[in-house]
């Protein structure tokens, strides 16, 4: 057996750094040296024949206890995380790059899936061997195997069972065998024929990829379900792709247009997964794309009959064990940020909003692309020759506002701008930590300190924190502001009119205070740093917002005097929530106003999207992505994503065919069309992401939990690997190969509001296209 790994306290996530945290172990021992690690038995006393040795237990309701020559506990009710209950054994040392074999005998009185672990007793508590294990009524055998990623004399053998009520649990036979070689990772990546496994619009770009060692063309066959050729050709060889380290050859079977669902690829003795062809394909992934949003609000129940599987309690609204947002104060001083203090009686209603990414932190600068991507989104239906005008209108989505009258995509944007303005200082204020930052917005609220998975919000126990307004996170409230005040004004003038003012006091705010940034230290306990000390792109977005929604000369000025408004908001390797400059100039490009210049500016978004196309049409893969370095960085599938929406965009303007078909065929790298022959979106393909790193979705660690929501994608393949997991198994991986579906991986596997709002943004554009055939020219 191998088993998955969860995540072991403390948390480590996406742009975070590396945080000390305290194990609750109840017995010290005596520190002793690294020695090395042999192919030899280093847990001396895991029989249990006579005595337990140097086993305990923590938060039980009784043991450990030698039962039956076994350790035996009571796990009780009232625990929270794994970790709050376990049986272990300390200071047992690793060596850095030695491999080891943990196994044991266990049995419970009722199925219960806990944490069986070989892993550093302190610092990252990095995990070298075990992981999530189901333990039933029958005694059962379990191996893992693992590499120590680094040295160091205080290991631990744990087994971690808190949170999952009262049972009783027995272990025996337990056994680390030092020095033994891991198995290597090779991922399963299926037929050497990769395709868009969802399926290709009718008069769209049908193109796939074949792994091969291949020197010349070779023979390929389209077949229907029924396995009757309807397509058949030669491959053309493409040679060494270096973002996947293959040899590869390329297939082109454009002119098959018919529809039907089942087809397969064949080629060189390989089949594909099965795909469709039909207009229909990305109709649902327009509305499941959405849905995420909704699951991942905070401060509301999710109701199962809106999204059925998912229904839980709300979270973060003050009721125990939670602490809550509906009064939080400033950050508690710590060494990186000690020249920052405000009273503790100064509290903020910030409930509401969306959860961020794996954990339960809320950040306006991620907020506000998230928000504004959705906003252009519904934007984009107003306006473009090719959008389905009332996709995106009321009663398209399974929300509780649905048939309110508003477009249900703004008021699912409305739950988030509600809780960015909650995020603003508010005026007034007698605080002398808090009064100079008067009209800015705070940066983040999250947890005091990690918390591991699986935790649902409801249950999150931590104390929570407001930290220091940032410039950038001001800018995002008065760009999103502005934007929802111009789009919300026909539905709510009221809402309207507050959006608008907090976006202008916002403006002013980080006029005033123009270089306020988040210390990149922030990021070492309870959330993410999201540090940006370059805020010309916010203010250029913040500015061209503003301007679109009031045509004031103020921010018209500001708008051509930024430096940025020649095109330099974007580059090949995609914008970002660092770099929302991008979103400005799209918007100015596409939104009705009188700027001066605009044929300037919808050229430089043109002139932007055929610089992506040449790097496109480099790929033997068609992904839009492909930084000169050849390192991929973290979240590359929303990079690859923003490229699209560039893409999009130079269609919208021009017209020409060529934009839309690199969306579509940027988008089947998405579905499948890549090195690992896995789409990266859940619920998506014949084999898609499902373990993503998240509290909420964490079917991998507990059966009885879901798995993201259809239509969630990964962060996708990440050079910098910087998670201990991913790091065990994907040393030295190309580019297309440095990711892993496992929950563990937070740097390869994490969700993100940011992502899905792009992904909404590209499936809503494929899905205007209908059959493919409007080409415009």
């Amino acid at each position: 057996m191998q088993p998955s790994l969860p995540e072991v306290r403390p948390n480590h996530d996406r742009r975070r750094t590396r945080a000390a945290a305290v194990f609750a172990a109840a017995v010290a021992g005596a520190i002793v040296s690294p020695r090395a690690a042999q192919a030899a038995e280093q847990v001396p006393d895991g029989t249990f024949d006579t005595s337990l040795g140097s086993w305990y237990a923590y938060g039980v309701a009784a043991g450990p206890a030698l039962t039956a020559g076994a350790l035996c506990v009571d796990a009780q009710d009232g625990t929270v995380n794994p970790w709050d209950a376990a049986i272990g054994r300390n200071d047992i040392p690793a060596i850095a790059g030695e491999g080891y074999q943990l196994s044991f005998q266990a049995r419970a009185t009722r199925s219960v899936v806990v944490n069986a672990n070989f892993q550093h007793g302190s610092g990252g508590f990095e995990l070298i061997a075990g992981g999530a294990t189901t333990i039933t009524t029958e005694w059962q055998t379990f191996t893992a195997n693992g590499t120590a990623p680094l040295g160091f004399a205080d290991g631990q053998v744990v087994f971690q069972i808190g949170g999952k009520g009262a049972f009783t649990i027995c272990v025996d036979n337990v056994s680390l065998q030092g020095g033994v070689t891991a198995p290597p990772y090779v991922p399963d990546t299926g037929p050497r024929v990769r395709v868009n496994q969802i399926g290709y619009l009718p008069f769209g770009p049908k193109r796939a990829t074949i792994v091969t060692g291949a020197t010349t063309a070779v023979p390929w066959q389209l077949r229907n379900a029924a396995g009757s050729v309807v397509r058949s050709g030669m491959t053309t060889p493409r040679g060494m792709d270096i973002t996947s380290g293959q040899t590869v050859h390329t297939v082109d079977f454009t002119s098959f247009t018919r529809s039907g669902s089942g087809y397969v690829l064949a080629a060189d003795g390989e089949q594909s997964y099965p795909f469709a062809i039909s207009a229909g394909v990305y109709e649902q992934l327009r509305k499941d794309a959405k849905t995420y949003f909704y699951t991942n609000r905070s401060g509301i129940e999710i109701r199962d009959a809106l999204a059925p599987g998912y229904g839980r309690a709300a979270g973060h609204v003050g009721l125990l064990p939670n602490r809550g947002d509906t009064a939080v104060s400033c950050q508690a001083p710590r060494d990186f940020m000690n020249f920052w203090t405000c009273d503790p009686s100064f509290a903020r209603n910030v409930t509401g909003g969306w959860y961020d990414a794996g954990d339960h932190g809320k950040y306006v600068v991620n907020g506000g692309i998230s928000v504004a991507l959705l906003m252009s989104e519904y934007e984009r239906s107003l306006t473009a020759r090719t959008a389905d005008r009332g996709a995106l209108g009321d009663g398209t989505l399974r929300i509780p506002e649905s048939g309110n009258g508003v477009p249900d995509l703004l008021d699912e944007a409305r739950w988030e701008l509600e809780w960015m303005l909650r995020m603003q200082v508010p005026a007034g204020a007698a605080d002398p930590g808090i009064a100079p930052y008067e009209g800015m917005a705070f940066l983040k609220v999250q947890d005091a300190e990690w918390t591991g998975l699986p935790l649902a919000p409801a249950a999150d126990d931590k104390p929570r924190e407001l930290h220091r307004p940032s410039t950038a996170a001001t800018l995002n409230l008065a760009a999103a502001a502005a934007q929802g005040a111009r789009l919300f004004a026909p539905y709510d003038p009221g809402f309207s009119s507050r959006l608008l003012a907090a976006a202008r006091t916002a403006y002013r705010a980080a006029k005033r205070v123009p270089d306020l940034f988040a210390p990149d230290a922030d990021g070492n306990s309870g959330g993410g740093a999201y540090s940006d000390r370059d805020v010309r792109d916010e203010f250029y977005w913040a500015a061209a917002e503003l301007f679109l929604t009031t045509g004031d000369d103020e921010y018209r000025a500001d708008v051509a005097a930024s430096p940025l408004g020649n095109g330099a908001v974007f580059s090949v390797d995609g914008f970002s929530w660092q770099t929302p400059g991008a979103l400005g100039q799209l918007d100015l490009a596409t939104v009705p106003s009188h700027i001066a210049g605009r044929d300037k500016i919808r050229a430089s978004v043109v002139k932007a999207a055929d610089a992506i196309l040449a790097v496109q049409r480099a790929q033997p893969y068609a992904q839009p992505y492909a930084p000169a370095s050849n390192q991929w960085t973290w979240g590359s599938t929303s990079q690859v994503l923003n490229n699209l929406i560039v893409l999009g965009t130079a269609y919208d303007i021009t017209g020409a065919s060529k934009y839309r078909a690199a969306v579509l065929e940027g988008a089947d790298f998405l579905f499948g069309r890549n090195a690992l022959n896995r789409s990266y979106v859940t619920g998506y393909g014949t084999v898609s992401a499902q373990n993503q790193h998240t509290r909420m979705y964490a079917n991998q660690l507990d059966p009885a939990l879901p798995h993201p929501p259809a239509g969630t994608i990964a962060g996708g393949p990440n050079s910098g690997i910087q998670d201990p997991f991913a790091q065990g198994k994907l040393a030295g991986c190309a580019p297309q190969f440095c990711y892993i579906d496992d929950i563990q991986s937070f740097s390869t596997n994490e969700i993100a509001i940011n992502w899905n709002a792009s992904l909404s943004w590209v499936a809503s554009f494929i899905a205007d296209l209908d059959d493919g055939a409007n080409d415009g020219n």
